[in-house]
């Protein structure tokens, strides 16, 4: 017998005041493993992610996480049952040094053991604890963003363009890192970077205009003639 879905959406729809922008979304993660949701600018993903952190209220359907119904909880809540976020901007304190981005981490929980591992996972960020963080390089903000939210000891991770702007060779090391804790966890992310996006998870959902498109294992997604057509300009 199969484990339940980690998180599993039903039916969920969502908007902004009167303009509605997904339309009945279902999809499931389970405990491990990395659904990618892939899709053009502008068809709800990072929409998506809003709805499923408790950013944007649902207008229909039910969002159910660790066999808990979320859908009405707000999103400080959710993170406590082990939702994490790291999303497409402001994701760090810039003022704040990197020591200090980190500490904010450990506030939720977080130990000294657990700050370590994450010094190790990103040496980078090791060598600039004292900097401040609006003074990092892009790759090096979004590898702080996503060890701050991990210190958080999350089941989920919610990741929104994590290489947006970021060098060719950080994009190789943050998809490293994302590919191990892949092992352990689960993580849905929304990505630009086609290969990267493949490469790393094992259920792809694409979104066209609100709406589930294309919805299956990577493998297939690559392979299935339609998914140029829905991520083409």
């Amino acid at each position: 017998m199969s484990e339940p879905a980690l998180l599993d959406i039903q039916g969920l729809s969502v908007g902004y005041g009167r303009s509605r922008v997904l339309f009945e979304i279902g999809l499931s993660v389970p405990r491990t493993g990395a659904l990618a949701v892939l899709g053009r600018n502008g068809v709800g993903k990072t929409t998506l992610m809003k709805a499923i952190i408790g950013e944007l209220p649902a207008l229909g359907g039910r969002i159910t996480f660790a066999g808990e119904d979320v859908t009405a909880l707000p999103p400080e809540r959710r993170v406590r049952r082990g939702l994490g976020h790291v999303p497409q901007e402001h994701a760090v304190f810039a003022r704040l040094s990197v020591r200090e981005n980190l500490a904010v981490g450990a506030l939720g929980g977080g130990t000294a053991e657990g700050m370590a591992a994450m010094l190790e996972m990103f040496p980078k960020l090791a060598q600039r604890l004292d900097q401040p963080a609006g003074t990092l390089s892009g790759g090096e903000r979004k590898m702080l963003a996503i060890a701050r939210a991990l210190l958080l000891r999350p089941r989920l991770l919610l990741l929104d363009e994590p290489t947006e702007g970021v060098w060719i060779g950080v994009i190789e090391e943050i998809a490293e890192r994302l590919k191990a804790l892949s092992k352990t966890m689960a993580i849905v992310i929304v990505e630009q970077h086609l290969e990267l996006a493949l490469g790393l998870a094992e259920t792809v959902c694409v979104l066209d205009r609100g709406r589930v498109a294309l919805q299956g294992a990577s493998d297939e997604i690559r392979s299935d003639p339609r998914l140029l057509h829905y991520l083409a300009p």
